[in-house]
């Protein structure tokens, strides 16, 4: 899996810490082998952009990796998001970013979604006092998510001190490193996702 990972990142051509911190570093496999994977890697690197269509489906699938979803889920969230009032990008981003999954990534509690939304699934993850293993469940503001305590001894949060000095969680995401606690105090907008997304392609695909 970690291959097919970075795999990924190099023929979008874009960080998505797929793989965590690794891709902070040098090590990031975009940074080791800035061209696309395959015997013609390098060649394909100098080419022009590809077709209107090979542009709209490189921004979903940019969605559909960095956040682990799959086409219908992304194509739902792509309708609801056209259904509101809102900008489509501004509504997008609330739907994906308030994500249990996400959420606990955004936290720091994982250092990837994929760790995330495993800690998530096996029970690992509390809200308001309760056990929620939907990684899809929406966060709402003024909910409280931590760790379960029973699960803090197992060797899944063997580093998660550590990792946690490292995180400085979204603004509209309050954090309490000493008690491992997030609560969201607001909902996302596009300026906290570090992420470069064109959203208009990723509606402009499930339009067609």
């Amino acid at each position: 899996m970690p291959r097919v990972l970075e795999k990924v990142e190099r023929r979008l051509g874009e960080k998505l810490f797929l793989k965590g911190e690794r891709c902070a570093g040098p090590k990031c496999a975009v940074i080791k082998r800035s061209y696309p994977p395959g015997a013609h890697g390098r060649s394909k690197k100098k080419k022009r952009a590809g077709s209107e269509y090979g542009q709209l489906l490189r921004e979903k699938q940019k969605v559909r990796f960095l956040y682990g979803l799959d086409d219908k889920e992304i194509e739902r969230y792509s309708k609801k998001a056209a259904e509101r009032r809102g900008l489509f990008s501004s509504e997008f981003i609330k739907l994906v970013e308030t994500r249990l999954d996400n959420t606990v990534f955004r936290l720091g509690f994982a250092d990837s979604r994929r760790s995330a939304r495993m800690m998530v699934s096996h029970g690992h993850i509390v809200i308001n006092g309760k056990r929620v293993t939907i990684p899809s469940y929406r966060v709402k503001k003024g909910e409280e998510i931590t760790i379960k305590e029973a699960s803090l001894a197992s060797p899944l949060f063997a580093e998660l001190e550590a990792h946690l000095k490292k995180i400085e969680a979204p603004r509209w995401l309050n954090l309490d490193k000493a008690k491992k606690l997030g609560v969201p105090i607001s909902l996302p907008e596009a300026e906290d996702v570090k992420e470069t997304f064109e959203f208009a392609k990723v509606k402009e695909y499930y339009s067609r």
